[in-house]
Order: C-alpha cells, then sequence, then structure tokens
C-alpha cells in the first residue's frame, strides 16, 4: 500500500510539474504576447503582473506534493556537510539578493507596465547585465541550482529538484530565442562569449568588454563592476 501510495505521489509530482512548465512556456511565449497585443491590447498593461502571479499560484501544487510528508531521506546533511551545504546556499541567496540592484524590480514584476499603461510587448523584455552576467548567461537561474541541490533530499524532492533543473536548462534555451529577436547580433555575441548555466574558465566577459556590451545594447553608460 505504501510502495502504491509512494508510486501515485511521484507520478502526480512529475505530471504536476510537467503542466507547470508547459503553461508557463506558454504564457511567456511572444506569439501569445503579440496574439493578445493585438487581439486584446487593453490586457496588455497587466499582462506581466498576472502572469507573475498565476505563476506563483501554480507553484503550489507541486510544492504541496513535494513537502506533505519529507523522508524516508536519500541523503542528507550532517555534521560539518550541514554547515558547508547550508553556507553555500546562504550565499547564493546573498548573490540573489545583490544582483537585484542591476535589474528593473517594477519592470520585472509588471507593477510599471500596469502604471503606465504599456501595450507594447517588447517594452517587457530588457537586456539586463549584472555582475554575474560575466560569468553566466543565467545567474539566477545558476543560483537556483546551487540552493536546489545543496538541501536534503528524499524521492519527491529528488524528483522536484530534477524537474526543475531540466526545465531551467530548456527553458534558459527558449528564453534565449526571444533574446536574440529583441537583441540580435549582440546578444549572440554574448552568448558565445559566456557559459549558459555552468560557469566556465574559458567563457566570461572581462569587465570592459562587460560594460562595452551594456552600452552598445542601452546606450546608457554602465555600472558593471
Amino acid at each position: 500500500m505504501f510502495e502504491a501510495s509512494a508510486h501515485f505521489r511521484i507520478t502526480a509530482l512529475v505530471l504536476t510539474w510537467l503542466l507547470y512548465f508547459v503553461l508557463h512556456t506558454a504564457l511567456a511565449s511572444l506569439r501569445l504576447k503579440r496574439w493578445v497585443a493585438r487581439e486584446h491590447p487593453h490586457w496588455m498593461p497587466a499582462y506581466r503582473l498576472g502572469y507573475n502571479v498565476l505563476a506563483l499560484l501554480l507553484l503550489i501544487p507541486p510544492l504541496v506534493l513535494t513537502y506533505q510528508e519529507r523522508g524516508p531521506w536519500l541523503w542528507q546533511w550532517t555534521g560539518l556537510g550541514f554547515w558547508i551545504a547550508n553556507g553555500i546556499a546562504a550565499l547564493a541567496v546573498v548573490g540573489l539578493i545583490w544582483s537585484l540592484r542591476w535589474y528593473d524590480g517594477a519592470e520585472f514584476l509588471g507593477l510599471r507596465q500596469w502604471r503606465n499603461h504599456v501595450t507594447a510587448v517588447e517594452d517587457q523584455e530588457r537586456l539586463h547585465l549584472s555582475p554575474l552576467h560575466r560569468y553566466v548567461r543565467h545567474p539566477w537561474y545558476s543560483l537556483g541550482l546551487v540552493i536546489i541541490w545543496t538541501r536534503d533530499m528524499d524521492l519527491p524532492f529528488l524528483t522536484s529538484a530534477l524537474m526543475v533543473t531540466l526545465y531551467l536548462f530548456v527553458g534558459s534555451r527558449i528564453e534565449e530565442r526571444k533574446l536574440i529577436q529583441y537583441h540580435g547580433d549582440v546578444y549572440r555575441r554574448y552568448r558565445k562569449m559566456v557559459a549558459g548555466l555552468i560557469p566556465s574558465p574559458r567563457r566570461f566577459l572581462s569587465r570592459k568588454q562587460a560594460q562595452r556590451l551594456f552600452s552598445e545594447t542601452t546606450g546608457e553608460p554602465s555600472d558593471i563592476r
């Protein structure tokens, strides 16, 4: 009975994550955004804000399935490993918070589009370069993976970790197709020069290269250090 219940839970977890990923990707697609902008332009100012709210609400089912009952454990960090794993995770959280200064929070959340009645799709996608972007193209995804994989693991959490990791790798490629459409050759050159999610000693930008790239795409002086 326990094995059947566990099997059902894992199957439901995988399917719930897949549904989340499909909906998340579809709602973020340029095709849907442009259709909404064309057919229902009065919806566009609230699109990004609604997208973020819905993304959070849709996370509830897979997270409930992941955390409703913990164990038996596949592995747990104990002793020195506990402090190392959680110290690395804490540094990743600090990195996320620190990087926020290079983002327009109001635009990211959708508040600016809502307040200013923005209906253009392109205004919701800007090329942001923080110092972390010198080393990976998707630093938030990379830091998120660090946080996920430094947790204690039971089978449901491992399943969620694998699903989210897969989606971040696939989703980052889908996202880059949009960025190429918006920023063209600038982003193509950036993609060739910098690693995706895992830093590489052979693929990173010097400070001057990052500053030049930022200024080229925005027309503004860069404060990247």
